[in-house]
């Protein structure tokens, strides 16, 4: 989204209004800019601005963009029918880097370790530390090499430097900078002590069951662990078979990584806002391209997934250079992703996710566990969680073998493994990005009248022109068309 529709952007909620007015950022673009007198913020008021704000970066204009990139939706006007064709560049995405991500949750997050830290709240530490991983986990995936151990330091510091996304995920010990999963191993580390102060309501994802933070954050340790599995798949083996070992990860439905949000206007899901009650609900549709891969594998979840105003699915296909249906035809995002009213739940993390990761690191990894036992059950749990009936499922497992089983060489299977997890992953489309762009899965066609850096599919979003412009340690010119690290398919 362009800074000159700042005011009219749909992150303003009275959540994120909350969260902003609290972190104070005295610059613009001012990344490290931390509030004054941090201590008189309870961390019942920090915690659950800080999972609204990871919720927003993960579900709001990134979502938009990453879903229209990944074919899911198409673009009819705006910024959705730019990115539809691959435009995109360094005046996207600011009010993502500095009110949801940097200046939103992340410097909650750091303020929420500092405060409850000094109370002995180290439930309240443990949370955080897994959250603050998992939101500087969006950063460089979305970026690449990002300010991180030199982020957050306010006056300190103001013009940070940019870690390499590898130093990032694997730690660099001479330059200071511990990684992505050793910080979320110390947040695990923190909800095994006693805490003097526990969250209760002001968790939004899980209700203060500590239990249920400790299976998020190993989960989050297979995620992490399945980014790098290309690049460094020794690593992930060691992360993956240690998380297995340890027995506490995500394994049903009701314990996904979810954030809740409110039905009021001002307080619903980001996805529900901009698809329903926002001047940019008539910016986009569902994609031609999504529906016809459900349609050709019979897929029970379409009608759960994708409404039908008309009775018949009114789509258009990626790069439509033509008029668009009217809006009040147009098949959308259904209730399965924005809730009743706006109260989503925003899956950050979910059991089938962690099922179909499984799959795939005993495929590429040899890890522990039956990949078509696990990959059966990432199907399964997906249908389940868009409301089919275990019968029902069970006829579609029966009538189509050749889509539940796995067969072929192992690259076949993993072709198979990610699109299956690109279809349960609907309404989540940074990680459905992430998986095409570290796999090269599932199989996507260019989208028509496609333009951009040399006319590809993005695989990086571009440095943001006012943080370029104030940090000299940003480059100029990286391009969306340079792979991350990660990314070397």
């Amino acid at each position: 989204m362009k800074f000159s529709k700042i005011k009219k952007n749909i992150v303003f909620g009275v959540t994120i209004a909350l969260s902003t007015a609290l972190t104070s950022c005295s610059d613009y673009l001012d990344i490290n800019a931390t509030p004054n007198n941090p201590t008189e913020v309870p961390p019942s008021t920090l915690l659950p601005t800080g999972l609204a704000g990871s919720a927003f970066a993960n579900a709001n204009d990134l979502n938009r963009f990453a879903s229209v990139i990944m074919s899911v939706t198409a673009g009819a006007a705006g910024s959705p029918a730019s990115w539809d064709r691959y435009n995109t560049d360094g005046a996207d995405f600011g009010n993502q880097w500095r009110f949801e991500i940097y200046g939103g949750a992340l410097v909650n997050y750091d303020q929420l370790i500092s405060v409850a830290e000094e109370i002995n709240a180290y439930s309240y530490v443990g949370i955080a530390k897994i959250m603050k991983a998992y939101t500087f986990t969006l950063a460089t995936d979305v970026w690449g090499d990002v300010p991180y151990s030199e982020a957050l330091q306010g006056d300190e510091n103001t013009q940070p430097r940019l870690d390499e996304q590898r130093d990032i995920y694997l730690g660099n010990s001479e330059k200071g900078i511990q990684s992505l999963f050793d910080l979320v191993r110390e947040g695990l580390a923190d909800l095994d002590r006693a805490s003097a102060v526990n969250p209760g309501n002001d968790d939004l994802v899980y209700g203060g069951d500590i239990s249920d933070w400790k299976r998020a954050g190993n989960t989050l340790l297979l995620k992490l662990a399945t980014q790098i599995s290309v690049v460094e798949p020794e690593v992930a083996r060691s992360v993956i078979e240690e998380v297995v070992q340890g027995g506490s990860y995500i394994v049903n439905n009701d314990q996904n990584l979810s954030v809740k949000f409110g039905g009021q206007v001002g307080s619903q899901s980001p996805i529900y806002t901009y698809t329903y009650n926002s001047s940019f609900s008539t910016d986009q549709l569902i994609s031609t391209r999504f529906v016809s891969l459900l349609q050709s594998l019979n897929d029970p979840r379409l009608p759960q997934f994708v409404t039908k105003p008309t009775g018949e699915y009114v789509t258009i296909d990626n790069g439509f250079a033509g008029t668009a249906p009217k809006a009040a035809d147009r098949s959308m995002f259904s209730t399965y992703v924005t809730g009743e009213n706006g109260v989503g739940p925003v899956r950050l993390i979910t059991n089938w996710q962690r099922a179909f990761m499984l799959a795939e690191a005993a495929v590429r990894l040899g890890t522990t566990g039956d990949p078509q036992t696990l990959y059966a059950e990432g199907i399964r749990a997906s249908m389940k969680s868009a409301g089919i009936a275990d019968a029902d499922i069970d006829i579609y497992f029966t009538n189509n073998p050749n889509v539940v089983t796995l067969t072929g060489s192992d690259e076949n299977k993993i072709q198979q493994i990610i699109t299956q997890k690109y279809i349960s992953m609907y309404g989540n489309g940074l990680e459905q990005w992430n998986d095409w762009r570290r796999t090269g899965y599932p199989t996507l066609a260019p989208h028509q009248n496609a333009v951009g850096i040399d006319g590809t599919r993005p695989v990086r979003a571009q440095y943001i022109n006012q943080e370029v412009a104030r940090n000299p340690n940003f480059p100029n010119n990286i391009y969306p068309n340079v792979p991350v690290w990660w990314d070397v398919d």
